[in-house]
């Protein structure tokens, strides 16, 4: 049986799984879906969506320069416990974050960090340029949706594809790595700073 990307996402949406690790459960299970979940659930995959409201306090602070020192970012990644922070899966997934960042360059951290102002401006530049085209009423709205979903892809530290692997999102890295230290592990904050970008100091003038 073919596995479609609707089946992999909502079968990520109800589990938390990485995608590849849903693609693979469907494929195993011959596309049916209570197996597949089933299928996570005894991997442990699926266990990661439910550590997501956990509190989340400690972690370390990661830096990363890039070569000939032009490009350098700060992050904080946080997890339940001092021990899990000393891990080397910890650790690694840190790093792998610190050098997205620094290639990648997210505006923000999640969708829900997007300012509305910066929404509603998109929103409507899509819907503009939709009907500029001649496009139905009745798909408008789908075709902005679409638009928008790569605009997050592009800009939304979480919802960026993966540098090292572009078939994963930066959560679906994440919540693998969840799965498998058995904790909450979450983004904090980061900073990326490029030389020249405010010559005029740290502030920007208004």
């Amino acid at each position: 049986m073919t596995v479609s990307a609707e089946m992999v996402k909502k079968l990520r949406e109800e589990t938390g799984a990485a995608v590849m690790d849903c693609k693979l459960a469907l494929e195993e299970n011959d596309g049916d879906f209570e197996k597949a979940k089933e299928y996570l659930t005894q991997k442990g995959l699926a266990t990661a969506k439910k550590k997501a409201d956990r509190i989340a306090r400690e972690g370390l602070i990661e830096t990363y320069t890039h070569h000939g020192a032009r490009v350098g970012v700060m992050l904080e990644l946080n997890c339940e416990s001092d021990f899990v922070a000393k891990t080397e899966e910890f650790k690694t997934l840190a790093h792998d974050l610190t050098l997205h960042i620094a290639f990648a360059n997210p505006a923000y951290l999640s969708v829900e960090n997007v300012p509305e102002e910066v929404v509603r401006e998109q929103r409507k530049l899509y819907e503009d340029e939709a009907k500029a085209q001649g496009k139905p009423d009745n798909i408008v709205d789908r075709i902005v949706d679409g638009k928008m979903s790569k605009f997050y892809s592009e800009v939304v530290l979480l919802e960026q594809p993966f540098i090292r692997d572009d078939e994963m999102t930066i959560q679906d890295v994440i919540t693998q790595t969840i799965a498998e230290l058995k904790e909450n592990i979450r983004v904090g904050r980061f900073a990326r700073f490029e030389l020249g970008e405010n010559p005029d100091g740290l502030e920007e003038k208004e």
